[in-house]
């Protein structure tokens, strides 16, 4: 790939380096690297099931010892809402009142989605304010004709004119209704973190946004966080960051060549949520608890939903723990049996697969090989029984070198054409609901450098467009994909309740987020 000296400048003014780019144009030159799996992850293969005196056991440790570590809510929050109401937004586009009525829409373009939209929209916990916004606007809006209805509802909803919903962040779109008020996601977030990550009346919560989604992030934490502060007892320290410029990922063509804008100027596009390593790799806090935006629940549900974060940090601290003990121990002059002790913790405990000729190293091979497996950051990541939700699965996969880890994968790191891949795929029992706590520092005290954790070649080549003009758009490794692929982990069985993410905007229909 040649660069001019105006493409140099282009790409160290974004924070890059020539040679960053002219990797990931090898990226797309090489083409899509496959996971390669060997197994799904099952109950007692991959996924520990506890017991609900095991589970409680794990939630007392919590509660007992979590005052000794600084504690985090990190959540991804950067998405728009657009994807959310996309068939909404179709509609809007598409339906001519004068030629075709909702149902003839409906069947036509298969858009039973809708139809339940009209069906359950009285559960909304917005419809009573747009209702009465609409006939604030339209006097005899109680005479219009079911159809004229529901085009002025979906339009009041979300256009400009209206609410403007389809141009506002996923985590100030509210999604429960209560008494008085409704409450966005983001205020959800608060409210539950005070029970788990509450520290001295202190909660520490970070979101990663937009850098355009900022002024109403902190107009509506303003806004709400008196209110949240009162109720909960809990001062909240709420930041934020944006992805980085220099995480960006340069665009191609079909043919896989650089795709310029009009002015000839390179084009790079967000990398996607492994960017996000980044910021997370510059908090301080020793346990963080990460949970998407869009995953949260009614007030009902909330201790239900806390007890099984406590339960994951009860177990990461428990292994963090074990492991510093042992990392100490092999600083020390040991024996055999010692080492055998370490290596019976990291499979039985850590699921570490050891190289097929580990038994030939030497001992001091060995040591090493030990030391360099235990000293990571570990995660404990909830894996929910599969009821057909989307997200990614946790599998066994071999490396290039033919070892075993544990892994989160998506369905797109997996080559579908492979009949052998594609029938393990399908095969997963669980799936990843993101939700996951991190140890992130040594046993002397030292925080890990998380990038260095990284599977570089994990990374996502998918087609999209930009105007008309199909291109090849590159991902960084996927924050709890490949982004941490090199991590000790650890998954755990936790119920379907503790997954409620608002896709569409029909998920709002669902228990979790009705209020009884």
């Amino acid at each position: 790939m040649k660069l001019s000296k105006d493409d140099v400048a282009q790409i160290e003014a974004c924070g890059l380096t020539v040679e960053q780019v002219q990797k990931q144009h090898q990226f797309f030159v090489r083409g899509q690297l496959h996971a390669l799996l060997e197994k799904p992850a099952v109950a007692a293969d991959g996924i520990v099931r506890f017991q609900a005196f095991e589970s409680q056991q794990l939630v007392a440790y919590f509660d007992k010892k979590k005052h000794l570590y600084s504690l985090l809510k990190f959540v991804p929050a950067s998405g728009a809402a657009t994807r959310m109401f996309k068939a909404l937004i179709e509609f809007v586009n598409q339906f001519n009142p004068e030629t075709q009525t909702f149902n003839e829409y409906v069947n036509k373009n298969k858009a039973h989605t809708l139809k339940t939209f009209q069906v359950g929209m009285e559960k909304l916990p917005f419809y009573s304010l747009v209702i009465r916004h609409l006939k604030e606007k339209f006097v005899d809006y109680d005479e219009y004709n079911e159809d004229k209805k529901i085009v002025l509802f979906i339009n009041h909803l979300l256009t400009p004119q209206g609410f403007n919903f389809q141009n506002l962040p996923k985590g100030l779109i509210p999604f429960h209704r209560y008494k008085n008020h409704l409450a966005t996601p983001f205020e959800e977030h608060l409210f539950e973190a005070a029970l788990y990550v509450k520290n001295d009346d202190s909660a520490v919560l970070h979101f990663t946004i937009s850098e355009n989604q900022l002024q109403l992030f902190e107009n509506h934490l303003e806004k709400i966080n008196k209110v949240v502060s009162e109720k909960t007892e809990t001062r909240f320290d709420v930041s934020f960051s944006f992805q980085k410029k220099s995480t960006d990922t340069l665009a191609v063509s079909l043919n896989n060549v650089p795709f310029r804008n009009q002015s000839g100027a390179l084009v790079f596009r967000p990398g996607g949520h492994g960017a996000l390593i980044e910021n997370l790799n510059e908090r301080t806090e020793e346990l963080i608890f990460i949970q998407n935006i869009d995953n949260v629940v009614v007030h009902h549900f909330e201790k239900e939903i806390s007890y099984y974060k406590k339960m994951l940090g009860g177990l990461l601290m428990k292994l963090q723990k074990q492991s510093f003990a042992y990392l100490k121990e092999l600083e020390n002059p040991i024996g055999e049996a010692k080492l055998d002790a370490v290596k019976k913790f990291l499979i039985d405990d850590l699921n570490s697969c050891l190289p097929a000729d580990f038994e030939k190293y030497t001992f001091e091979n060995k040591l090493t090989f030990i030391q360099a497996k235990l000293n990571r950051p570990i995660r404990v990541c909830g894996m929910v029984r599969n009821e057909g939700e989307p997200g990614g699965g946790p599998f066994w996969v071999k490396d290039a070198s033919g070892n075993l880890s544990l892994q989160i994968v998506e369905s797109a790191q997996v080559n579908k054409k492979n009949k052998l891949q594609e029938k393990i795929l399908k095969s997963a029992t669980h799936f990843n609901p993101v939700d996951i706590v991190c140890g992130v520092y040594d046993y002397r005290g030292n925080k890990f450098d998380l990038t260095q954790f990284v599977d570089e070649n994990a990374v996502f080549i998918a087609e999209k467009t930009i105007g008309d003009q199909p291109i090849k758009a590159l991902e960084l490794p996927g924050l709890w994909n490949g982004g941490m692929a090199d991590w000790n982990t650890v998954f755990v069985e936790v119920p379907l309740i503790t997954f409620n993410p608002v896709k569409t905007v029909n998920d709002l229909f669902k228990p979790a987020h009705q209020v009884r």
